[in-house]
């Protein structure tokens, strides 16, 4: 069964720009967990919780958690073993 709330790592690309300050949905993300790298494009997202959460579409592991507040953003990345940035 398909869940209707999974998005594609594109969904979070203006995002992601605007924490990073460059396009990211290119950038290689290695899961700590399995060792998949691929493409951030390539992610599984829900921005249906409280934040957004990024998983990982080999294992599905979290890799990301984004929660935006009024003042603030909180950014656990503590799914990824590494972000390779493209240049």
């Amino acid at each position: 069964m398909a869940d209707d709330r999974r998005l594609d790592g594109n969904a979070i690309g203006g995002m992601m720009l605007e924490l990073f300050g460059f396009e990211m949905t290119t950038a290689t993300e290695v899961c700590a967990t399995c060792g998949t790298a691929d493409v951030m494009a390539q992610t599984e997202v829900y921005m249906d919780a409280p934040g957004t959460v990024v998983r990982c579409a080999s294992c599905k592991a979290v890799l990301m958690r984004v929660v935006r507040g009024r003042d603030r953003t909180w950014l656990d990345l503590s799914g990824l073993r590494s972000i390779e940035l493209p240049m």
